[in-house]
């Protein structure tokens, strides 16, 4: 990051400084190290991602490569330079298992062993929910990078169970660039009201992720007028014929099933679910989980998938920046599949500490850093980054949610449709909201 102008106003100009380190890169780590003349001290980032089962271990590896990839950049580009020396920056990734208890252990680990001085990554809810009290405790900046449960940044500006808001404690040293639950079950909902759904059964996942998530979807469809039924299943499930015989024996088919699970679990039930006739089927509609974009995954786990819904979160492919194009190249490099948006953000939310970092002219003031993260103005690989709401802008207005305070405003959230067996997934659909749409349709109707 060498030469990263301080001046919040001008770091609009980010993305083009981020492309002059890609080009840096190409050097290679030895000539980093030749022309920089790296300070001694070391700055040190923790990461937070699944690595193991229960946990989504797709997501975690995707988010360790993010990681990897963007402190590869960063000292490409000489690494963070605070008072006229350039630190190196490394990062130290701990495995949650997408266990509330093992990413607690985790985080403190970071902390307290590593001396990490900001955090990013996790990609589960429950871990979110479970760590955010820790990392406030500890005054650790800390982005969360992939979490959806609304709590995460709302808990900053109210009460949440039972305790205050982080805001009233003087500073709140959470922030979160994921879409919360709330926006992303809006995008889902608005799309099979417009399909005319009256009938809908959402299974949801038995953890802090599918629980809020579903009771959102499931609010916004009552209000449409749509019957809900929610079904419970627990991660690292096998077997769901028993849950989805319930669904078989009902007298009349669905409208849709929607699917609140992650992981290679939503895969299996995703394949079952077709394998038995019920959906994707001409009478209901599959929306299956957001992970079906990794195409190759996909359909190797899921052969009979075709026609199946998904929501993206994150840039649509046709409209990747210059940094995210270099990226979906690296990726599909390393893994011979597309880019997946959990990478994009786990690469970013490292940009996002290192260049609050640098403004604030300290690793190791985290009060500083804070303070520069709410004024951040920079654009990566999803595009421009700000945070609209924080100690810098405190009141949020009436009709705002209090999930906006510390929360980057304007994700994007797309709903995707497969139409062709073994279909890339840059191939597959965009068919909500409107404005985004490569098909000229909202839903490609089974076997047309």
């Amino acid at each position: 990051m060498k030469n990263l102008p301080r001046d919040t106003k001008m770091l609009s100009r980010g993305l083009r400084i981020v492309l002059c380190l890609l080009v840096a890169l190409i050097a290679g780590a030895t000539y980093a190290d030749g022309h920089c003349d790296f300070a001694e001290e070391t700055v040190r980032l923790g990461g937070v991602v699944p690595l193991s089962s229960p946990g989504s271990v797709t997501g975690g590896i995707g988010m360790q490569w993010g990681f990897e990839q963007a402190i590869a950049d960063i000292n490409a580009g000489c690494g963070i330079q605070i008072d006229g020396a350039n630190h190196r920056l490394e990062i130290i990734v701990a495995d949650s298992e997408g266990v509330s208890e093992y990413g607690q252990t985790a985080l403190e680990r970071l902390i307290l062993q590593d001396n990490a001085r900001g955090i990013v990554g996790f990609y589960h809810s429950a871990v979110g929910l479970a760590t955010m009290g820790m990392v406030q405790r500890y005054q650790i900046p800390t982005i969360y990078a992939h979490p959806r449960n609304d709590q995460i940044s709302a808990a900053g500006y109210v009460e949440f169970e039972g305790k205050p808001s982080r805001r009233s404690q003087g500073v709140d040293y959470v922030f979160r660039i994921s879409p919360p639950s709330s926006i992303v079950g809006k995008v889902v909902t608005d799309w099979l009201v417009a399909q005319g759904v009256a009938d809908v059964v959402i299974i949801i996942e038995n953890t802090d992720y599918g629980h809020p998530a579903g009771a959102a979807e499931g609010a916004h469809l009552e209000r449409a007028g749509v019957h809900v039924e929610q079904l419970e299943i627990e991660l690292g499930t096998e077997d769901f014929v028993p849950i989805l015989s319930r669904i078989m024996a009902r007298p009349e088919p669905l409208d849709a099933i929607r699917l609140l699970v992650s992981g290679e679990t939503s895969y299996n039930l995703t394949q079952q679910m077709a394998e038995l006739g019920i959906a994707p089927s001409a009478d209901t509609i599959c929306v299956t989980n957001h992970l079906a974009f990794q195409s190759v995954q996909y359909w190797n786990t899921v052969p009979d998938g075709n026609y199946c819904v998904f929501e993206r979160v994150g840039t649509v492919p046709g409209q990747y920046n210059d940094l995210a194009a270099e990226l979906d190249r690296r990726y599909l490099e390393d893994f011979g599949d597309i880019l997946v948006s959990f990478a994009m953000e786990a690469y970013d939310s490292v940009w996002l500490m290192a260049d609050a970092m640098q403004r604030a002219g300290s690793y190791t003031d985290a009060e500083a850093i804070v303070a520069a993260l709410e004024l951040t103005d920079i654009e990566l690989s999803q595009g421009r980054y700000y945070f609209t709401y924080g100690s810098h802008n405190p009141e949020l207005p009436p009709d705002v949610p209090a999930y906006m305070w510390h929360q980057w405003p304007v994700p994007v959230v797309t709903v995707l449709q497969y139409f062709e067996e073994g279909q890339n997934g840059l191939d597959a659909a965009v068919i909500w909201p409107e404005e985004y749409q490569t098909h000229g349709t909202d839903y490609f109707e089974v076997g047309s």
